[in-house]
């Protein structure tokens, strides 16, 4: 792993983990924001044991493995790929800005609507990662023509003879 990733990770994954472990430990104010979304579930679904306090669990759940995943470069491609699908659903339920009439509320919750958009769009750019070990795409792929080139060069050489 190079060093931009070893620090680069680790720093993208960290409000997953701690925020996960938070959900996780006490749902608290987050399971009232999800409640209307678990209800949404629950009309699709009657059968499910939804709430919002499950829901926010869950969620959470999911945001910290995937988050320990992306930081210790376990599957990073495919954790920023869950986390970058967990976090609009959440946002837009955590940070409905539009829904608060207080101006200082609505420029909060703006600002980390804005954040966890941001946050999103690194997280699909840390899906175009190339495996570390792995030259890039694009260099891959100039490296064939250029071989490919290189072979046709020889074999017409080898016939001109």
């Amino acid at each position: 792993m190079t060093l931009l990733r070893a620090v680069a990770r680790p720093m993208l994954a960290s409000m997953f983990v701690v925020g996960g472990a938070a959900a996780l430990k006490d749902p608290g104010p987050r399971a009232a924001k999800a409640q209307p979304t678990a209800d949404l579930i629950k009309r699709l679904s009657p059968g499910l044991p939804v709430n919002g306090s499950n829901l926010t669990r869950v969620n959470g759940g999911v945001q910290m493995v995937a988050g320990l995943a992306l930081a210790t470069g376990h599957f990073p491609r495919t954790a920023a790929l869950v986390l970058a699908a967990t976090l609009p659903p959440t946002t837009v339920a955590g940070h409905s800005y539009w829904n608060e009439a207080d101006p200082a509320a609505r420029t909060n919750q703006r600002i980390h609507f804005l954040k966890n958009l941001s946050m999103t769009g690194g997280l699909l750019m840390a899906t175009l990662d190339p495996d570390p070990h792995k030259k890039f795409i694009g260099r891959r792929a100039k490296d064939k023509v250029t071989a490919a080139a290189g072979s046709a060069a020889d074999q017409l050489d080898h016939l001109r003879r």
